[in-house]
């Protein structure tokens, strides 16, 4: 390996600012700051999520369709092709029938 070629690897505090969580990884990083983790100095860096904040690690992540994208995805397709179109109608009229009769074995 060739000398001055390579960024300088070394171990870097990083700092999740949402929420004060603080790990050492390795890296190439060369922040400016430094501060004090477990009795040893390290470059610190600021990241605004880590895998402590984010919604996918913390299973809060929820699926919501605010821009009606099942809906474009509807009006693009079914409008193209007749099989695609069919296939989708039978789908739903076979729902709204299950829905029917479930709905007569409950009363």
């Amino acid at each position: 390996m060739k000398k001055g070629k390579h960024p300088e690897y070394q171990d870097v505090l990083f700092e999740d600012s949402s929420n004060g969580f603080r790990f050492v990884c390795g890296s190439t990083l060369k922040p400016k700051e430094t501060a004090m983790h477990e009795g040893k100095e390290y470059p610190i860096y600021r990241v605004s999520v880590s895998s402590a904040s984010h919604p996918f690690f913390t299973g809060s992540q929820q699926f919501v369709d605010s821009e009606g994208r099942v809906d474009k995805f509807h009006r693009r397709y079914v409008s193209r092709g007749g099989a695609s179109k069919g296939a989708i109608a039978d789908k739903q009229s076979k729902e709204q029938s299950s829905k029917q009769v479930s709905g007569k074995k409950k009363k």
